[in-house]
């Protein structure tokens, strides 16, 4: 009469598959990303990205009118969950096929988020989508974020990967601008700010 299984043989089986769930992505610790965590000993990988960015969500949560932080939190730390099978695909780089990346992404979410039982793993899903088309509210400000977070430690870690990629001030602004002043003008009003602090320090990015 012990055994869990017989008894609530449902129950039993939604734990299994979330505990599958929860050990599949502990493989998120192993996906590296490009930029540099402070002290610019290693890169971080796609885990620490992840809870950095809930907690920038925490912090910021007074600066996020007409914003449901709790669903931010929730789309930040499960929007890269698919790189588990697709990797990281960095901002700066030139030959990548995103629509291709895009499909292998959607394939990935099916996959990993179908592991959860019935409507939550349809939740999970959901949500990614909704982080990936950036429509809505709280959407545009996971994505402000997700931006926001690369651009303060590459400014931490003396150009990071806009140095390694020869990355200028024009670049910066074109690909970090538009996503972080859609989420919040203010934050990406901050953000200019340390962007012109750092070119003027390294002009030719040559750190």
């Amino acid at each position: 009469m012990n055994d869990i299984t017989a008894i609530h043989p449902r129950g039993a089986a939604a734990v299994a598959a979330r505990l599958a769930f929860l050990a599949e992505i502990d493989q998120l610790k192993r996906v590296d990303r490009q930029s540099l965590i402070t002290g610019r000993s290693r890169r971080e990988n796609s885990a620490e990205h992840s809870w950095h960015l809930a907690l920038f969500a925490l912090v910021f949560a007074d600066d996020m009118p007409g914003v449901d932080v709790l669903t931010v939190v929730r789309m930040l730390l499960i929007h890269d969950i698919v790189e588990i099978d697709v990797g990281d695909a960095p901002i700066h780089a030139s030959a990548v096929d995103r629509a291709d990346i895009a499909q292998r992404e959607r394939a990935a979410a099916r996959r990993i988020f179908g592991m959860l039982p019935g409507e939550q793993g349809t939740a999970f899903e959901a949500l990614w989508t909704e982080f990936e088309a950036g429509e809505t509210a709280n959407a545009r400000m996971a994505k402000a974020l997700d931006r926001l977070q690369p651009l303060l430690l590459n400014t931490l870690t003396d150009g990071g990967t806009w140095a390694e990629s020869g990355v200028t001030e024009e670049q910066v602004h074109a690909r970090y601008g538009p996503v972080i002043e859609a989420g919040s003008p203010a934050l990406w009003a901050a953000a200019k700010d340390r962007v012109r602090a750092h070119f003027a320090k390294h002009p030719r990015n040559d750190v």
